[in-house]
């Protein structure tokens, strides 16, 4: 069968959504945020007690700003690209909010709605984290960080995904006993350690299944400005 075109300008836009859907599925859950945005989300949590106006997307976006100077010290290089990354962080912060507005609006939900809010979300971020990886637009700093960082190191991209995922895993453990007090976990429960494990390989499956339907390519000759 003769595998259709999807466009990588598409596979970007449509990534952000699948990813603030995600996280705002995940918030609602209550489970734990994946272990990607813990980070953030226990810094929201904790800035939002004295900053009403500081939003999760806010978070997000002053996070990823961090982890983009990290990166450039690491890979010992500057490109326009990562200034790219950070505006998709801040069109990310920007879906975010406005996704979790929209779930504010459902009803409270019992745990078997819970249940399905988290397996949602962490497919959700799974499949967007996949679809940014198709397109050359610059993704979020998480994304790049990572394809950045397996490219330098000469290292399988979702093995590396996987091995980050644990790592941000552990700094929301760290933030949140900082933040909320030891022993206290606040944003990041069993959820997030279910999801730590499990997103590299779900990231995976979602790569193949998206391959064997579709074809990437460009639908505009923009790739050169993102080189």
């Amino acid at each position: 069968m003769e595998k259709k075109t999807f466009y990588t300008e598409l596979a970007y836009a449509f990534g952000l959504v699948a990813l603030a859907f995600g996280s705002a599925f995940m918030e609602r859950a209550d489970f734990g945020m994946s272990m990607v945005v813990a980070p953030a989300y226990l810094l929201y949590l904790k800035l939002s007690q004295t900053l009403p106006f500081f939003t999760f997307g806010m978070a997000e976006y002053a996070l990823q700003a961090v982890l983009l100077l990290l990166m450039t010290v690491m890979v010992r290089r500057v490109r326009l690209a990562y200034f790219f990354s950070f505006v998709t962080a801040v069109l990310y912060g920007f879906a975010l909010d406005g996704a979790m507005a929209l779930l504010a609006l459902l009803p409270a939900a019992g745990t078997g709605a819970r249940l399905v809010c988290y397996l949602v979300g962490m497919l959700l971020c799974a499949l967007g984290v996949s679809l940014l990886f198709h397109t050359y637009i610059s993704p979020e700093a998480y994304e790049l960080f990572v394809k950045e960082v397996s490219k330098k190191l000469h290292v399988d991209i979702h093995k590396c995904k996987t091995v980050y995922d644990c790592v941000s895993c552990l700094v929301g453990v760290a933030l949140s006993f900082a933040f909320f007090g030891l022993w206290h976990f606040e944003g990041v429960k069993l959820g997030t350690v279910v999801c730590a494990l499990l997103n590299g390989t779900l990231i995976g499956l979602c790569t193949r299944a998206l391959e064997s339907v579709w074809t990437f390519r460009d639908g505009l000759p923009l790739r050169r400005y993102f080189a």
